[in-house]
């Protein structure tokens, strides 16, 4: 196969090295501007803890992705068919089509496991942060892609929001039980269950500066008060991890 693509390979370099838009191609293959977004999220979090908000931390995700998405040129988010309640598309996000690629949202259908495979790929191929979201429930349907995406050191970002019973009224088949302990398990993915809004800034930004890895954020559909009040640069977020779901040891 490798010898088949060669010449393929070959054309494409040369191609590259004559274009117009060379640099722009290499400045996205590159790594996220990560001085750029600490100091975004530093300013946006002294707000929070001065306004302390009382929303639902899948609501505190969407706020602070307005900011990320705002300071970051190259995420591509998306959701398994539950866009307006994962809350994972912010202003300005045109939506990927068959038609138009120029896009930077992916409506990927009912298909989690599609979805998370699809990501990996995506990091892989380099030049984009991707993130998608669905319910913490259905995380089982994306297990074998998000523990392959561990395996693989991809940095693929997962937004499961109804973290909890207190999800509303679709009753047990929609209550995750097991899901957030054996997510835990899987080595080399960084799973985090912020308690408010100041905590779910700090591990979006541990989540998006993260280059080996995955991340895995569990979200609540309920308001949930402010109770992380410390006006600090340093990221206490990244305090809470432990040594349970790798030998460094990143799980929350």
């Amino acid at each position: 196969m490798a010898a088949r693509g060669a010449e393929a390979r070959a054309n494409w370099q040369e191609r590259l090295k004559g274009s117009p838009s060379r640099a722009a191609f290499l400045a996205g293959l590159s790594a996220p501007d990560t001085a750029a977004l600490r100091k975004a999220f530093a300013g946006y979090i002294d707000s929070l803890v001065e306004a302390k908000p009382k929303v639902a931390t899948r609501k505190a995700s969407e706020m602070v992705l307005e900011i990320a998405n705002a300071t970051l040129a190259n995420t591509i988010g998306g959701s398994a068919d539950l866009t307006g309640s994962n809350l994972t598309r912010t202003k300005g996000m045109d939506s990927v089509t068959p038609d138009d690629r120029s896009g930077s949202y992916i409506h990927y259908g009912i298909r989690e496991h599609g979805m998370a495979a699809i990501m990996n790929g995506i990091a892989l191929h380099g030049g984009f942060i991707p993130y998608g979201g669905t319910f913490l429930a259905f995380a089982d349907y994306s297990r074998p892609a998000i523990r392959l995406g561990a395996l693989m050191g991809v940095p693929v970002i997962h937004v499961m929001t109804h973290d909890s019973i207190g999800l509303g009224e679709d009753g047990p088949t929609h209550q995750p039980v097991e899901q957030v302990a054996s997510l835990r398990a899987i080595p080399n993915l960084d799973v985090y269950r912020p308690a408010d809004a100041v905590e779910t800034a700090r591990s979006w930004e541990l989540a998006l500066t993260r280059s080996d890895g995955p991340s895995l954020l569990c979200l609540s559909r309920q308001n949930l008060p402010t109770v992380r009040l410390e006006k600090t640069r340093e990221n206490l977020t990244r305090q809470g991890l432990t040594s349970c779901a790798r030998p460094t040891g990143r799980a929350m």
